[in-house]
């Protein structure tokens, strides 16, 4: 049986209705070779949200054929029919542009088989599908396809699906953990359809989106749910998610969603679908990555087969939580697990047990708000850490390293 691809996301509500606290049970100790934290991918964890502005800082990137709004080669071309609902031509436009991906691993590499028997170990080096889930195509004459990495994890070979019918062969371009993004490619480029990026930016509250996806796979492919943009800067404790401020919606994102594009009704791509929350008595609940702060990967994934960002070279506890801290009388932030010897913490004389509270005199409540505010910066950029230790806060300048994708 195939895994869906979604990520699952579930609220621990405090005895304080006016609070959300979020507790990670993934990891006590999550690897940040980049500073970027979080917890694992898939449905297999549960997370905190907390709501912050971001302003992404300013990058120089590579000029790639890849831009807001910018017709690329075979377009969509969205005309309204003002006889039918505009849900109804959106689809129309955009759903051949939306793909399955389905994910084949061998079974050795899962440890075990679920046959009609239950549960035994096997050594075969069959492939078998662990899971799908969703992408779309961005340019049409090479055969990109933009997804999340949790879909195409760990993937010995791939498949794409697409609305024509046509199964075919794919292999990974670049793919980023920390910001949850991959680039994959079909070889095959006859008769695709590409997308239109929109403005993530421009996105207001309450403006209606659709999500366009395969939840369960290929048997509902192509499946289209309507809503609205529920709020923005919303910041989840996910690895990859973390690193953005996602937008919110109610329109249904289900497993195999993943990496399938929410659309306004311009008929432009707005964001990736990502994560949702999985918990009794909410509905509802949706997260995708925004476009516009995603485009600066997807356009280094293409051009360099990795991606590049800035790190402290630290290991940071991911189940240091606010709450955890306040019953050890300490203060919120993050915990640095372990200090990577030679990095630019190591050298600013950041140790093992000091709690991270501000970065350049943001606060810092958690590993999550961590990794959001790092992602704001470059390489070989200065930042200012305030941190606590033995009771006391201190503040030191750490020059930022360049960590590249894996």
């Amino acid at each position: 049986m195939s895994n869906y691809c979604i990520r699952k996301v579930k609220l621990r509500i405090s005895r304080d209705p006016k609070t959300v606290l979020g507790r990670s049970h993934s990891r006590m100790i999550t690897i940040l070779a980049t500073g970027l934290v979080g917890a694992l991918l898939g449905g297999f964890i549960s997370a905190g949200v907390v709501i912050s502005a971001y302003t992404n800082k300013s990058q120089t990137k590579p000029a790639l054929p890849i831009a807001l709004g910018q017709q690329l080669p075979n377009p969509i071309q969205v005309s309204f029919n003002n006889s039918s609902y505009p849900v109804v031509d959106i689809a129309k436009n955009v759903g051949p542009a939306v793909v399955t991906i389905s994910n084949f691993q061998s079974e050795s590499s899962q440890g075990f088989v679920f046959g009609y028997g239950g549960f035994s170990n096997n050594n075969s080096n069959n492939l078998i599908e662990i899971g799908s889930g969703s992408g779309f195509i961005i340019d049409a004459n090479n055969g990109y396809i933009v997804t999340n990495n949790h879909v195409i994890e760990g993937a010995q070979r791939l498949s794409v699906g697409l609305t024509n019918g046509k199964n075919l062969d794919a292999k990974v371009v670049g793919a980023d953990s920390r910001t949850d993004l991959a680039v994959i490619k079909i070889s095959d480029t006859s008769d695709l359809t590409a997308v239109v990026l929109g403005d993530s930016s421009k996105l207001l509250v309450g403006e209606p989106v659709i999500a366009i996806g395969n939840p369960g796979g290929e048997e509902f492919a192509g499946s289209v749910t309507a809503g609205v943009v529920s709020a923005t800067n919303r910041i989840l404790n996910l690895q990859g998610e973390s690193s953005f401020n996602l937008i919110q919606t109610d329109a249904a994102i289900n497993p195999g969603n993943s990496g399938g594009p929410l659309v306004d009704y311009l008929g432009q791509v707005v964001g990736i679908n990502s994560a949702k929350f999985q918990q009794t008595g909410f509905e509802g609940m949706g997260f995708a990555i925004p476009i516009t702060d995603a485009i600066p990967t997807i356009q280094q994934l293409i051009q360099n087969g990795y991606a590049s960002h800035a790190g402290l070279n630290v290991q940071i506890a991911g189940q240091y939580t606010k709450e955890y801290a306040a019953q050890k009388g300490l203060p919120a932030g993050a915990y640095i697990a372990k200090v990577i010897a030679g990095g630019p913490a190591d050298q600013a004389g950041l140790k093992q047990g000091d709690i991270i509270t501000k970065v350049n005199d943001k606060v810092i409540t958690d590993s999550a708000r961590f990794t959001h505010e790092l992602f704001k910066y470059n390489p070989k950029d200065k930042v200012n850490i305030t941190y606590y230790r033995n009771g006391s806060s201190q503040d030191v300048i750490v020059t930022l390293v360049e960590i590249k994708s894996n």
